[in-house]
């Protein structure tokens, strides 16, 4: 058997496919908004339950280490119990978790419930490729496919303009704890058109790889955690030992997987995935892309709000240029361009980004230190223009030529992969930015995020080279 095996009828699922995708990319677009959401109404919730400094650092953090150390075991559960029903009891677990951190009476409590709602997101997303590809074939796949990446992208920017505008309007007295509820009636949405989904799994039900699961998450743990925690100061010995410790620990989970397809035991990743050097170049153009975008994301918020003193809200406004630009570049590329022009769309995206980047740029170097950069937002509507055009291609192009068995691990080890990006730019970029301003006011801000984006241009540059590399041979997952 070599098909993908489908537990619905095939007329049921032509005529509920597109209410499924939709169930599919809200629940895609619930999980970005409240992990970026949570950045912006942090200080609001230490005022309100009080403790430490540190927490506003643990009320994301304590989301996004499950979220990137299960994904991977999320996608394989999916693989084994069928995408569908680990879809569904994600979702139920991310809504009661959500409820949760909103009543929560303290940060302890809050930090646990943040936890129990990363790893029911990792639950989630690693289905959403392989339901995709259940219940779509041929132009239609790639469509459906090239929405996903629009819709990350959007969540990713928009989060952080909905979290100003609910501390702003304080609904009903809320305060911060309308941030949490707002993912009640979306999950609750998602849950109601979670049926029109094909049940769908791999069409051999490997045996979950608990040690191989427990070496991953400690690896990746171990290196990610520090990184975010990091703040204004330079890594510490304590630190470093923790990324040396992770990346050996991630060294024996591949001499682990290797083990285990020599016994004819079921890896945790799949080792076919690596016989093309197209999708391990999809995993570098993935994380150097992430970096970039999350990174320059949160630079940009914080000198407006650092170097500026602008508030939340405005400084989330600032970003709706790049915000509309991506909706804009996704839609055009995954209507039309992805099918007409391939994988070429991918380099002509991050070209694009680049120019949008340098031009931010420009206008950081004769903007005013005091004043607001009136002439930032066509520069970056510009870069969300090229992150759009990229990311529809992309997700279309690493995914397209896997087999059936391969793509619950190859969802979860994508998202992983970007979620390590994503925190890499954000604890690279951000300790260039407050390393370089300082205490020293507008002036040292202004010319800090200068700093940072010239360093965003290095990642930008490798995820364009390891974009090419995708599609530089037969097999390596060329859309025509």
């Amino acid at each position: 058997m070599t098909a993908e095996r489908v537990l619905v009828p095939p007329v049921t699922a032509y005529r509920w496919r597109w209410w499924g995708l939709a169930a599919l990319l809200l629940a895609e677009a619930m999980n970005l908004l409240d992990a970026t959401i949570v950045q912006v109404v942090a200080p609001a919730v230490h005022a309100g339950l009080g403790g430490p400094v540190s927490d506003v650092q643990w009320f994301t953090t304590a989301y996004t280490l499950p979220f990137a150390v299960l994904l991977i075991t999320g996608g394989r559960l999916g693989d084994i119990a069928g995408r569908r029903r680990v879809f569904v009891l994600g979702v139920t677990g991310f809504l009661l978790a959500s409820v949760a951190c909103a009543l929560a009476p303290g940060t302890g409590l809050l930090i646990a419930f943040r936890a129990v709602q990363g790893a029911a997101a990792a639950v989630v997303v690693p289905q959403t490729i392989g339901l995709i590809k259940a219940m779509f074939a041929g132009p239609e796949l790639a469509r459906a496919l090239g929405s996903v990446g629009p819709v990350m992208g959007l969540a990713a920017v928009c989060g952080p303009v909905l979290g100003g505008f609910l501390i702003h309007a304080d609904l009903f007295g809320s305060s911060w704890r309308a941030a949490f509820l707002v993912n009640v009636p979306l999950s609750l949405l998602v849950l109601a058109l979670a049926p029109k989904l094909t049940e769908n799994r791999a069409p051999r039900r490997p045996a979950l790889d608990v040690t191989g699961t427990l070496l991953a998450m400690a690896g990746v743990g171990l290196v990610v955690h520090p990184l975010i925690g990091a703040g204004r100061a330079a890594l510490s010995a304590g630190n470093w030992a923790s990324v040396g410790a992770g990346l050996l620990l991630m060294a024996v989970f591949v001499r682990h997987q290797r083990g285990a397809v020599a016994a004819g035991r079921s890896p945790l990743v799949e080792p076919s995935l690596f016989a093309r050097r197209g999708f391990p170049a999809a995993l570098v153009a993935s994380a150097s892309f992430f970096a970039v975008t999350n990174g320059l994301l949160m630079v940009i918020v914080l000198q407006l709000q650092l170097g500026l003193h602008i508030d939340a809200l405005h400084a989330g406004l600032t970003l709706a240029p790049w915000s509309a630009g991506l909706a804009v570049a996704s839609w055009a590329a995954g209507a039309r361009l992805v099918r007409r022009f391939g994988h070429r769309t991918m380099p002509l995206g991050l070209t694009v980004l680049l120019a949008g980047a340098l031009a931010s740029i420009a206008v950081y170097r004769t903007a005013d230190p005091a004043a607001y950069p009136t002439l930032l937002l066509p520069a970056l509507a510009v870069v969300g223009l090229g992150a759009g055009l990229f990311t529809p291609a992309f997700f279309t192009t690493a995914l397209q030529p896997l087999r059936p068995q391969e793509t619950g691990s190859a969802a979860g080890l994508l998202n992983a992969v970007q979620q390590l990006g994503a925190t890499l730019g954000v604890a690279v970029l951000g300790s260039v930015y407050l390393h370089a301003a300082g205490p020293g006011g507008a002036a040292a801000s202004l010319h800090a995020v200068q700093i940072a984006f010239w360093a965003a241009l290095a990642p930008a540059v490798v995820s364009l080279v390891a974009a090419g590399l995708m599609t530089g041979g037969p097999g390596d997952g060329t859309v025509r």
